[in-house]
């Protein structure tokens, strides 16, 4: 959104100057308005580069700002000397900067929506819909404790499922790392070995299958190493595409196992962002809008999208949920339920509390599964290795004592 700079007379007759972030000229003067000003001229001014820094920013450092927030607020202080008592106690840098520079921004007239806009790679949409509901509503204390609690238990989330999946991606690449010293190190010292005893021409057929496997890994490193980088460097080209970002999305809503996973994640973070809209007094279709948003895979993404459509259209939210064919049937019935009963908030909420449990019982259940699995592919791997190689030292052992 653009700024412009504004001049008004207060109701004192004071001529108070400032900028304020608005969509037009029309809603400066409304705002002005509403602050008891009678606005004398509004000029849009070129626009200025904002401070967007997101990066150094936690999601504790973000719960901890936000419960505080609402604390003071609650407690009668001015918006503004609640951002300064704040932006003053921030260790992090980044924050304290990004926190003065909403401060300025409020100062000059915007609103504390608008001017947490400013900073979205810290303040997402979902945040600051949720902020305009309740400096709509008066209702910004409630409003942000309900969004410290939202992403407390989204971090929660995304913690359980980050950690399950922690093990076997190290698992994997011990892997990796063992099979290639044993292939590119240890088998080629063990076949000099035979040479040197003679043995070469009389050795078992694993032993034989396994060196030939190590001299074909060898000789291909030189073209190995630029395929892997080639084909990383492609399935990103493709995925950056939106026919391909989709095709993948799709592919792991069907995986067996992880699939289903994936679907619990993408349900129970569904319910809970779209819960908590509601419950704060956003409206249903500007709901769906930052909820498809902030889905994480564009399949759910169209099928909301489509939703809404429908919504617009005079329909109700569980048939076009029905028909995408993206969300479990049960879900969808409870969400039906809960449009009839006229309590869709208290049922989205439900639903998510359920599914949250269903997904930490899924998470621990593939953990369970790819552990041992992985465990014993690679003890197979290192076990036929070492067999391959110390068949051939029993062979000369053997004979060295007939002799």
């Amino acid at each position: 959104m653009p700024d412009f700079n504004w001049e008004a007379r207060a109701r004192n007759g004071e001529i108070r100057k400032g900028t304020m972030t608005a969509d037009n000229i029309n809603a400066v003067e409304q705002r002005l308005r509403q602050q008891q000003m009678t606005p004398t001229t509004i000029k849009k001014k070129a626009r200025e580069l904002n401070i967007t820094l997101g990066s150094g920013v936690s999601a504790k450092e973000l719960v901890v700002f936000t419960r505080q927030f609402a604390t003071m607020i609650d407690a009668g202080l001015p918006l503004v000397q609640c951002l300064d008592i704040l932006a003053g106690q921030q260790e992090n840098k980044i924050f304290k900067n990004v926190l003065k520079d909403i401060k300025s921004s409020v100062e000059q007239g915007a609103t504390f929506s608008d001017s947490l806009r400013r900073h979205p790679k810290i303040f997402d949409e979902l945040y600051t819909n949720l902020v305009h509901a309740g400096e709509v509503g008066g209702i910004l204390d409630t409003i942000l404790n309900r969004l410290a609690v939202y992403i407390e238990k989204n971090v929660k989330l995304m913690r359980q499922v980050r950690g399950a999946m922690t093990y076997p991606i190290i698992v994997i690449f011990i892997m990796i790392g063992v099979m290639f010293v044993l292939l590119t190190f240890v088998i080629p010292a063990f076949e000099n070995m035979f040479k040197d005893f003679g043995a070469k021409d009389a050795l078992p057929k694993i032993t034989v299958m396994v060196i030939w496997v190590s001299k074909t890994f060898v000789s291909s490193l030189p073209f190995l190493i630029p395929a892997v980088i080639a084909m990383v460097v492609g399935v990103g080209a493709f995925y950056r595409r939106p026919k391909g970002k989709r095709f993948i999305h799709k592919l792991l809503l069907t995986l067996p196992v992880i699939g289903g996973v994936i679907r619990k994640i993408a349900v129970a973070r569904f319910t809970r962002t779209m819960g908590t809209l509601l419950q704060s007094g956003v409206p249903i279709l500007d709901a769906l809008e930052v909820v498809a948003k902030s889905a994480g895979n564009v399949v759910i993404e169209e099928g909301l999208m489509y939703a809404r459509v429908k919504i617009s259209e005079g329909k109700n939210l569980a048939d076009p949920l029905l028909e995408t064919k993206v969300f479990p049937t049960m879900v969808v019935q409870m969400i039906a339920v809960g449009e009839q009963t006229g309590a869709l908030d208290q049922m989205l909420n439900k639903v998510a509390d359920f599914y949250e449990e269903e997904t930490d019982v899924a998470v621990a259940a593939l953990t369970s599964m790819i552990e041992p699995l992985l465990m014993v592919v690679v003890g197979g791997m290192v076990g036929v290795v070492l067999m391959a190689m110390y068949m051939p030292i029993f062979s000369l052992a053997g004979a060295m004592k007939s002799e």
